[in-house]
């Protein structure tokens, strides 16, 4: 039987600076990505400063990404690592999954330069909700259809958080500090956590939850961008 998923809200496709595509959330009046260039955003703050900094000093790496949204970054990590020695445990948080209808006319395929960019990102997309499925030996997807309150981490599970939840002003629970501290504890020692938002309240919220905070330049339309360190 198929599982029923949460409805989402109404999504309008975009394109980007970049080419690539974006979701615009009316209700919200939030795009899911930089109107910039979301595979740019994402390449630069999730594989740039995330996954290939940490890849630096591990193989076998464990991911927890809070908003799957467009599972662009969970397809650029799959990529990036697909004639690597890296494995990756890719676990995801996703309250609204979306629909075929909306996914499938997402571009990122037609813009990665990789052979089978578009069997994959359907393959994540379509696998199963709420378990561990194995995509290929090196790359293991785990998406759980719950709000971020509703989870509960286990303590040092992972080496890396893709934290790409709606900006501050657009959902501010998302961006506390008993928000950040989960995230803290579900972070190994020196474990790291990689974001768009360089606001004033997230930096603080961030060093009171226990992380030692780094400002890198940020992608195109954006200054900076923010790296946190567990102590």
């Amino acid at each position: 039987m198929k599982e029923e998923m949460r409805p989402g809200p109404k999504v309008e496709l975009e394109i980007t600076g970049d080419g690539s595509h974006t979701l615009f959330v009316p209700g919200l009046g939030e795009h899911y990505h930089s109107v910039f260039g979301a595979l740019a955003e994402s390449r630069h703050i999730f594989l740039e400063a995330g996954l290939k900094h940490i890849h630096k000093y591990f193989d076998n790496i464990r991911i927890l990404e809070i908003g799957f949204g467009t599972g662009l970054n969970a397809l650029l990590t799959f990529i990036e690592i697909i004639n690597s020695r890296c494995s990756i445990l890719y676990t995801a948080i996703e309250l609204y999954p979306l629909q075929e209808e909306v996914y499938s006319k997402l571009n990122y395929d037609e813009l990665i330069n990789h052979p089978e960019a578009r069997e994959i990102f359907l393959r994540l997309h379509q696998s199963a909700w709420n378990q561990a499925v194995k995509q290929t030996p090196g790359f293991i997807l785990h998406k759980m259809s719950i709000s971020l309150q509703e989870y509960q981490p286990v303590e040092d599970a992972f080496d890396l958080v893709y934290f790409d939840a709606f900006g501050p002003e657009i959902q501010p629970e998302m961006w506390t500090e008993e928000v950040f501290e989960k995230m803290a504890f579900s972070l190994k020692k020196d474990g790291i956590l990689v974001t768009y938002s360089t606001k004033g309240t997230v930096k603080r919220n961030l060093v009171n939850a226990g992380f030692r905070i780094e400002k890198l330049p940020g992608p195109k339309g954006k200054r900076e961008i923010l790296r946190a360190i567990k102590i």
